[in-house]
């Protein structure tokens, strides 16, 4: 699944144009949808998404955590109308790409904006999971996500650190703690903070917490310089992978000391983490 630096590359892309020739979506005009995948929608049925989506212009692209926040105003709008945000989650395989008209329909396709200048806006999504909301209100869709785990301070992270309890892990992936971190993302910020996945969040000292910070910021920052992990075909362009410490390396060699990584399971999710440089005990 798209983690959070994934997912800045594509809003990235979406607000400034690829390097690929692909334009920017910002100052397009929304003419109408196609809602090929009814499901898709988180809120609205396509009758209502159709007709409130359509004629509007996109002003901004942002993001909080796994959530691009697309901004919308209406060219009829009042001084007092509230602009719409879209938001899309791409989850397990979708795919968001501004695409010439001809280009838009793919097998795999389940929403298409047809924009102005014989443009696309194509959401791809083998595998159904992604959802799309039209809202005028974020926080209607997102209102209980933690802060996002890029922009969050170091008081704040460890105030609401502080407030947790369980192995360490689960809260760094738990959403409403912050929002964007995934189990790539995790594993590489405790292998970097030098914690155990499993260790106990009220066993970490003020310094454990200011590492753990600083290594989250870090491995988010040097994710999106490589424009995110890929894998496969469902998120191409990103080398992050190429520098991953612990992540999907069991049996090789730990880069700071040498010992073999291990894998392990933590709330059900795969871990991995170096036995030397993450011992358990605090």
């Amino acid at each position: 699944m798209p983690e959070l630096p994934e997912v800045e590359t594509v809003a990235r892309a979406l607000r400034n144009g690829t390097p690929a020739g692909a334009p920017p979506l910002v100052g397009r005009v929304i003419r109408s949808v196609e809602v090929l995948w009814p499901r898709q929608l988180g809120n609205l049925t396509p009758r209502a998404f159709r007709r409130r989506i359509a004629g509007t212009r996109v002003q901004s692209i942002g993001r909080h955590g796994k959530y691009l926040l697309i901004g919308l105003t209406s060219p009829a709008a009042g001084e007092g109308d509230a602009p719409l945000t879209l938001l899309v989650h791409l989850k397990m395989s979708g795919r968001l790409d501004v695409v010439p008209c001809d280009q838009a329909f793919t097998p795999h396709a389940r929403l298409v904006w047809l924009l102005d200048d014989d443009l696309a806006l194509r959401f791809d999504d083998a595998r159904k999971f992604g959802r799309a909301w039209l809202v005028g209100n974020p926080a209607s869709v997102i209102g209980n996500l933690g802060p996002d785990a890029l922009h969050v301070p170091p008081d704040v992270f460890a105030s609401r650190l502080r407030s947790r309890k369980g192995m360490l892990k689960p809260v760094l992936l738990d959403q409403s703690f912050l929002a964007g971190i995934g189990n790539i993302y995790a594993d590489e910020a405790l292998h970097l903070a030098r914690l155990h996945p499993r260790r106990a969040v009220t066993s970490l000292s003020d310094a454990d917490v200011m590492r753990l910070h600083d290594a989250v910021q870090h491995v988010l920052l040097a994710g999106i310089a490589a424009n995110g992990a890929s894998f496969d075909w469902v998120y191409p362009g990103g080398n992050f992978q190429e520098s991953f410490k612990v992540y999907g390396r069991t049996g090789q060699p730990c880069p700071t000391c040498g010992r073999p990584v291990e894998r392990i399971l933590v709330a059900q999710r795969g871990t991995h983490f170096c036995p030397a440089c993450q011992p358990l005990a605090g």
